[in-house]
């Protein structure tokens, strides 16, 4: 069974697929950590990022490799390098690249194989796996997306203010709906999930009774 949870930025789509995979057994894929693994390779290679074919190539001979909750680029762990805002500030030139987004979908699918499976990301339900069984939109309102970002960022060491990353995750939230490829939208077939003021464990709670709710009946 494949369960696609999408959403936009601070959602905490990350926590909640991870906690949810847990819960049910499931194996847990971060397809968004893809991106941000080329991105990283390219920044730390000098690419220049108007040249778009450069990163598509990149992407094309990377070896990336998800283990539990873990990233790997050839062999290197960069679970936390991928996670820094300097990497984020530039992810989205891996994320609009539509030859980078084609190698990624179907390094995605590859890595999801027959396997019962959590993937989140910004169009799992869409493009990576529209015949998915159970399809989850989960979302939030900005402001509350933004102070778990500043949790994150603060809890891994980063000085930023929350109105840097509010400001950061309102341009994102434009540029991921305007997105040429792979843009963010809720699938027809997806359930939307609001955490406002919800615990992780109310939350994850709700999603089991969704998936349950999804299950075949054989």
């Amino acid at each position: 069974m494949i369960i696609t949870i999408d959403g936009p930025a601070g959602a905490g789509k990350s926590t909640v697929a991870r906690a949810l995979a847990r819960r049910l057994g499931f194996r847990f894929l971060d397809t968004g950590a893809m991106y941000r693994a080329v991105a990283l390779a390219a920044l730390r290679r000098g690419y220049d990022w108007d040249q778009p074919d450069d990163l598509a190539r990149l992407a094309e001979d990377l070896d990336i490799r998800i283990d539990g909750d873990r990233v790997f680029i050839d062999g290197e762990d960069v679970t936390e390098a991928v996670r820094t805002t300097e990497v984020t500030a530039v992810t989205r030139y891996a994320a609009d690249n539509p030859r980078v987004r084609a190698r990624l979908v179907e390094l995605q699918r590859r890595l999801a194989g027959d396997d019962n499976i959590v993937v989140e990301g910004r169009d799992q339900g869409t493009v990576a796996f529209p015949g998915a069984e159970c399809k989850i939109y989960l979302t939030a309102g900005a402001e509350e997306r933004a102070r778990r970002r500043l949790r994150d960022l603060q809890a891994q060491g980063e000085p930023v203010a929350f109105e840097e990353v509010l400001s950061a995750q309102e341009l994102r939230d434009r540029e991921d709906a305007a997105r040429p490829v792979g843009p963010l939208r809720q699938a027809p077939d997806a359930v939307l999930v609001g955490t406002d003021g919800m615990t992780l464990d109310g939350v994850v709670d709700r999603l089991v009774s969704l998936v349950e709710k999804h299950k075949s009946p054989h």
